[in-house]
């Protein structure tokens, strides 16, 4: 179990779904308070929503979804991550009245976190059902982090993601594992063996998204057997 640290949450509307006004309404109030949000937008695969919170080590997937199959997409994604590996992710959505108490209550059966309806936006608020999630979040545990060498020499994504949160919440210790130091020094010398890194920065509207956009697109397409990582942050902003 590990605690600490802003929770995680990825956000997106579901497959098939135009929808998005509702899951940008509530990934701003996530931001507001305190999570750290990694929002896909809409029309999401499973595979995309359950590929992004793996890689990016969240604490929860948050889904809007009112295009009528989110019985289907929400036990699908359940499945998807139990067997990946990561059902400590935990799964939050919600749909208005397209969701109905029955289904809510199956869905919870599976392994759904919770399913939010429209009763519960009257009693809760939208900060409140918000607080909620980020609330059992932070109590629920999860796998211990730790640097696995063998597994982030071999490009596993959910080994490389739990290795930077662990070296992230060293780094911002006040007593850092004694580890630390070593752990540093065995990445670097496999980011030493044969890897490039590139850095781009510039100022706010540069054009640094789209260069990289394009540089990603054009490696993917001429080398697809080249494993890229990329690492983003916006240090001017409070919220990135």
């Amino acid at each position: 179990m590990r605690t600490g640290g802003p929770v995680r949450v990825v956000t997106a509307a579901s497959l098939f779904d135009g929808h998005d006004a509702a899951i940008h309404i509530m990934r701003r109030i996530l931001q507001q308070q305190g999570a750290e949000v990694v929002h896909l937008g809409h029309d999401r695969s499973v595979d995309e929503i359950v590929d992004t919170a793996i890689q990016e080590d969240a604490h929860a997937i948050a889904v809007s979804s009112y295009q009528g199959g989110h019985v289907e997409f929400f036990r699908f994604m359940i499945d998807r991550l139990r067997e990946r590996g990561a059902e400590h992710v935990r799964v939050y959505g919600g749909g208005g009245g397209t969701i109905l108490p029955e289904e809510i209550r199956a869905l919870e059966a599976y392994g759904v976190a919770r399913l939010f309806s429209p009763e519960d936006g009257r009693a809760l608020g939208l900060e409140g059902m918000i607080r909620a999630i980020l609330d059992e979040c932070a109590a629920a545990p999860r796998p211990a982090l730790r640097v696995d060498r063998a597994a982030v020499a071999a490009g596993e994504p959910g080994a490389i993601a739990r290795a930077i949160s662990w070296l992230e919440e060293q780094g911002q210790s006040e007593a850092p594992s004694a580890d630390l130091a070593a752990e540093r020094e065995a990445l670097g010398a496999l980011a030493a063996a044969g890897s490039v890194v590139v850095g781009f920065t510039g100022t706010g509207g540069a054009g640094k998204s789209s260069v990289v956009d394009e540089l990603v697109r054009r490696l993917r397409t001429d080398a697809p057997d080249l494993r890229i990582g990329l690492l983003l942050v916006d240090p001017t902003r409070r919220r990135s």
